[in-house]
């Protein structure tokens, strides 16, 4: 996502989350069961349908059998991208370097940002208060800090797990920060279901014990 700085040194980034965004792209009432389909997959589903047992990844017979009331909506990447604009063009205040990874997802390196905003901590807040801003308040922005886009971006998403408007890894820790993952985190980032399939029946649960590998295994 983000260009090192150094080849050993992953560059302190910043990332934008905004769960299960072809939801709201598809520009749905505040209450209302929506399901985002793609390939006849559930790719993103609102809070309405989550709360039925709806989930990403379930087949769309499935879903529609979980939450008979769901609308269905195609999953449609040119509108997701047209409607993540507004977001991305909020940043611009703080940093002509925004980088959309893919709509719902943003990432930024944090190095001169941070230090004009008072620290990553500042700097995590502030954006969460822009992007939700830009956003009318209407859906969850959750931000995340962390030695790389990756770390960063599974921040994030510990910042949604607790119900927080953003998280900050320390300096330095984003290796014990990723250990205790599960491989499939590593899925939020790369599309390599066959790797962390092979890790799975080799024993390796996490990242971490992924890390303690010799470069040739």
């Amino acid at each position: 996502m983000i260009v090192q700085a150094r080849e050993d040194l992953p560059t302190r980034t910043l990332v934008v989350h905004c769960p299960d965004w072809s939801v709201l792209a598809s520009d749905p009432g505040p209450s209302d069961p929506i399901v985002v389909v793609r390939a006849n997959r559930v790719v993103a589903a609102s809070m309405a349908a989550r709360a039925v047992g709806v989930e990403v990844g379930l087949r769309r017979r499935e879903a529609q059998r979980r939450c008979p009331s769901a609308e269905v909506v195609a999953h449609d990447p040119a509108r997701d991208a047209r409607a993540f604009e507004a977001v991305a063009s909020s940043l611009d205040a703080v940093t002509p370097g925004v980088e959309v990874v893919e709509p719902g997802t943003l990432a930024f390196a944090t190095r001169g940002p941070s230090r004009y905003f008072g620290g990553d901590g500042a700097l995590a807040e502030r954006v969460a208060w822009m992007a939700s801003g830009a956003l009318g308040d209407r859906w969850p922005v959750h931000v995340g800090v962390a030695d790389g886009a990756f770390a960063a971006l599974l921040a994030a998403h510990r910042a949604r797990e607790v119900g927080a408007a953003s998280k900050v890894v320390a300096a330095g820790e984003g290796a014990a920060f990723l250990a205790p993952h599960p491989t499939a985190a590593i899925l939020h980032a790369l599309e390599v279901p066959e790797v962390v399939d092979v890790w799975r029946r080799l024993g390796l649960a996490t990242l971490g014990r992924v890390a303690e590998l010799a470069v040739a295994d």
